[in-house]
This record gives C-alpha cells, structure tokens and sequence, in this order.
C-alpha cells in the first residue's frame, strides 16, 4: 500500500509543476518553450531523459556478461556531446529550427525532408516503446503489493497522465518536469546504493576498494577485435550513437533549443555529457555489488541482467524503503522518455509531415494520435516479449538511425546535390543492405558487428547519395544552398 501511495504522490506533484510551469500553453510553448528555458535546468533534466529507465533496470545487470565495458562506450559519448555542441548546434541556432529536420528540407529539397522525419518518427516511435514495455513491466511487479494490475491498465494509466500534463505546453513543462524526475532518479540511485553497502557491512572506502579489486570491474578490452566489447569499437559507437541519438534526434535537441542562445545551449550540452560518465559508472557499481550481495544471501543469481536489481529489490530482502524509492525510480526514468517522446514525435509530424506548425488544433490531434499509437506498440512488444532490451534498442538505433547519419554527413560535409528522387531508396536499401551483410559476415567468418554497424549504415548511405548527386554550382554556406 505504501508503494501506491506514493505512486499517487509522485503523479501529484507531477501534474501541479507541470500546470504552474506551463500556464502559457500554445504552439510556441509547445515546439520550443517560448526558447526562454535556463540551461541548469535544461541540462540537469537531459540526464534523466539520456538515462531512461533501461539504463536504471538494465546497465546494472550488464556487469554479469560484459563487466564495466559499457563505459568505453560512454567515454565515447563525451566526444560525440561535444561534436553535437559545436558542430550541430551552431546549425540549428543559426537558422532557428523548431524541427531539425527542417534543415534537410535547406540543403536538399522537399522529399529528403520528409524521409529524414520519416525515419527518425519509425526509430523513436519503436525505440522509446521498447523502453517503455520493459519500465511498465517493473512497474507493475512494484504495484503487486498493493493490487494485482493487468499490464495493459499499467500502460493506459501511465501514457494518460503523460497525455494529460503535456498537452497544453509540452516541452515548456518538460523542462521542468524532467528536473523532478531526474531528481528523483539520482535520489533512489544513492539510496539503493547505500544500503547495498549496508547489507554488505561495508562503508564507502571499503565499497570503493570492494568494486575496483573486484573481477567484474574490468573496464578495457584491448586485444580481442573480434568482440563486441573491444575499445575501439565501443569508443567509436558511443561517438556515433551520440551524435544520432542526440543530435539528430528530434526529442533530444527540441529540449536544448529552447535556451535562449547557442552560447547556453553549448553549457548545457557540456555539462551533462561529461556527467554521463560518472553517472553510469554508479549503476555499474551498484551492479558490482549486488552481484556479491547474491552471493552472500545465498538467493540465485537471475538468468537475465536485467533482473539483477529488480529481483533483489521486489523480493522484499532490501526493504520496503528500497522498494518505494526504487518505483519512484522506475517512474522518473520512464516518464521523462516517454513524455519527451511523444512530444518531439508531435511536433516532428506537425511540423514536417502535415507543415502545420501554427494550427493549435491539428498539434492537439496529433498528440492524442501520437499517445494511442504508443500504447499499441508497447502492447505488440509485451505480446512479443524480449531479452535484453537495451541492447534491442541500440540495434534498432543502427538500422533506422543510419540513414540520418548519411543524409546529415553529405550534406554538411560535402557540395555535392543528390536526385531527390532517389533518396528515399538509397535510405531504405541501406540498412537492409546493412542487415544481410551482417548476416553473411557472421556465417562466413564468425565475427559479428557490434554498434560499429551504425556507421557502416550511415557510410552505405552516404556512398549511395554520392552516386546519384552531381557538384552543386553556387557556394553552400552552413550547410544550406
């Protein structure tokens, strides 16, 4: 019971920020927030949004196969947030885009634009429903102590309420909203930590020493090139899948431009990509010894990562204090995707599919549409089912963000004008190509790609655009004709 009351709490609080921060409701409020958010608080909110709620379930149980590896990938990310803030961002502010997909609309032409927004709505709309499927199913085990709750109430209750406090103002209220939940998040964060460490009878110099003498602790893997986890594959997929999943994503850079110039927008990108790290380095930790917790209890490991901290916390044995921060945590972290999610989704189909921007009846519309196409995706994955789901979605992140990658590239790094024409099939051939050569490559040698086929897809569609382009005559500046 507990645990619902403060579910109920939390959605309170939620709804009253999310009404006094978005008063001023919209389309301006809407798209960009009226570009008057400060950018503390814009980047301290991009943490949770980045985080996720799979990064809050899954990273932690990640020590059990690939040890600290992961972190490889988020030093990589740090060089890719600084390419976003000083190469994409100038971009962006220069030509003060409410969709950045707008901007190959500039450089291109009109179906380039709308096969850029195609291919980012396809790869958000699956993408923030995957993680949407698993942190509802976390949910639901959390509220089983109070009631028994189908699974499909969860997702229809959960997408209502994100509904409900984004409607009118939408990323003016995330601004702020995603404050709270990313406050929340590192609050649960340090909570489950410091009695992890309790129930192991270790204080902090101790937990330190514990984790970096520990085996799980390797962080480097130099010599197999072979393996997914090897450094310069996981260095330079983090730079790429930075550089796609922030800025060329649509939910990612619509919170950064709403700071009132470039110069805070660039703060804001800096600060919280260098947090990244530590950040992730905590949830790996917590994975480290929870493992030695397993051990010392004597209860089984699970079979799954992402059942390392959830099964230890939804079996009672961390205490019901644990349990209520740990739902607070599931539901900051799948709120603040989800509900910046579905507001970039908005105001990308507005904005560059029906070219409505003005028109405050066609985005309401669009949002309620954007809600229910969410709880059906998320339904098909809960009927589907998977393993592990971070890495699902950085596969999916491969295929469908590639083509972004190369339509953003050539258009920015070379003077060459495609056949608009052909754009669409050159973006869609790429990742399939992409897929049998993987599958090929595996039978034929055993070596497997990892996120490295992020790059590949986004090179295969650069290669292809080239092929069918010709030397554009008149100069290109920024990037637009």
């Amino acid at each position: 019971m507990s645990v619902l009351i403060t579910v109920i709490l939390y959605f309170g609080v939620l709804l009253l920020l999310s009404r006094v921060a978005g008063k001023r409701g919209g389309n301006a409020a809407f798209f960009t927030g009226n570009r008057q958010a400060p950018w503390p608080l814009v980047a301290f909110g991009m943490i949770g949004a980045s985080i996720s709620g799979l990064t809050f379930i899954g990273v932690p149980g990640w020590v059990m196969t690939i040890d600290m590896t992961y972190l490889q990938m988020c030093l990589g990310f740090i060089v890719g947030y600084l390419v976003v803030a000083f190469v994409l961002l100038p971009l962006y502010y220069r030509y003060r885009l409410t969709s950045i997909y707008t901007y190959l609309k500039h450089r291109f032409g009109h179906v380039s634009y709308k096969t850029g927004s195609s291919f980012f709505i396809l790869s958000k709309l699956l993408g923030a429903a995957a993680k949407f499927y698993v942190v509802c199913r976390i949910l639901q085990m959390c509220l089983a102590d109070s009631f028994s709750v189908p699974y499909v109430v969860i997702v229809l209750a959960a997408l209502f309420l994100i509904w409900l406090y984004t409607r009118r103002s939408g990323i003016r209220a995330l601004v702020w909203t995603d404050f709270l939940q990313t406050l929340c998040l590192m609050l649960a964060l340090v909570i489950m930590l410091l009695k992890v460490m309790d129930m192991l009878d270790m204080n902090m110099e101790e937990a330190i020493r514990t984790v970096w003498n520990d085996s799980h602790s390797r962080i480097f893997e130099w010599e197999d090139f072979t393996s997914k986890q090897n450094f310069w594959k996981q260095f330079l997929s983090g730079i790429f899948i930075v550089i796609v999943m922030t800025g060329l994503d649509q939910d990612m850079m619509q919170k950064n431009l709403t700071c009132k110039n470039l110069r805070a927008a660039q703060k804001d990108m800096c600060s919280y990509g260098v947090l990244f790290v530590p950040v992730n380095f905590l949830f790996l930790a917590l994975g480290v010894l929870l493992l030695l917790l397993y051990q010392k209890t004597g209860v089984p490991v699970p079979e799954k990562g992402d059942d390392l901290l959830s099964g230890m916390v939804l079996n009672g044995m961390m205490g019901n204090v644990c349990l209520v921060f740990f739902t607070i945590g599931v539901i900051a972290s799948a709120f603040s995707s989800a509900d910046s999610a579905m507001t970039a989704l908005t105001t990308s189909f507005c904005i560059d599919i029906l070219e409505k921007e003005e028109d405050e009846k066609t985005r309401k519309r669009v949002h309620l549409g954007v809600m229910v196409a969410f709880v059906l995706v998320t339904l098909v994955f809960n009927a589907i089912g998977s393993g592990s789901v971070m890495d699902l979605i950085y596969t999916l992140v491969s295929y469908t963000y590639g083509p972004l990658l190369g339509l953003f590239a050539f258009g920015m790094f070379t003077r060459r004008q495609p056949q608009e024409k052909y754009v669409p099939f050159i973006a869609i051939a790429s990742p399939l190509i992409c897929y049998m050569i993987d599958v090929v490559v595996l039978q034929w040698t055993g070596y497997q790609f990892g996120y490295e086929l992020l790059m590949f897809n986004g090179l295969l569609t650069f290669v292809g655009l080239w092929g069918v382009s010709h030397r554009y005559s008149q100069k290109i500046t920024g990037g637009t004709r």
